[in-house]
């Protein structure tokens, strides 16, 4: 990945996080990391696997994790049955 995209997406998630901090106007946040992982993960997939052809081994590969782990996650996010 050349380093001013992943620059962008780090820009990205940064003024997210910021942006959630500020909407939650002095709240203390409550398991973060979860959520923050369930919000990220399901665009991450869909154009992933969009990308993919819909080859959850080539999607897998190219995440970096294992088929079953993909699968598994499709699942959870209700992107394939």
């Amino acid at each position: 990945m050349a380093t001013t995209n992943k620059k962008h997406i780090e820009e990205c998630v940064r003024e997210s996080v910021e942006g959630y901090f500020r909407d939650l106007r002095g709240v203390e946040p409550t398991a973060m990391y979860e959520m923050i992982l369930r919000v990220v993960e399901r665009p991450l997939f869909e154009v992933v696997m969009k990308e993919a052809g819909g080859n959850q081994s080539r999607a897998a590969e190219w995440l970096g994790i294992n088929r079953n782990t993909l699968r598994r996650k499709l699942v959870e996010h209700k992107l394939i049955k």
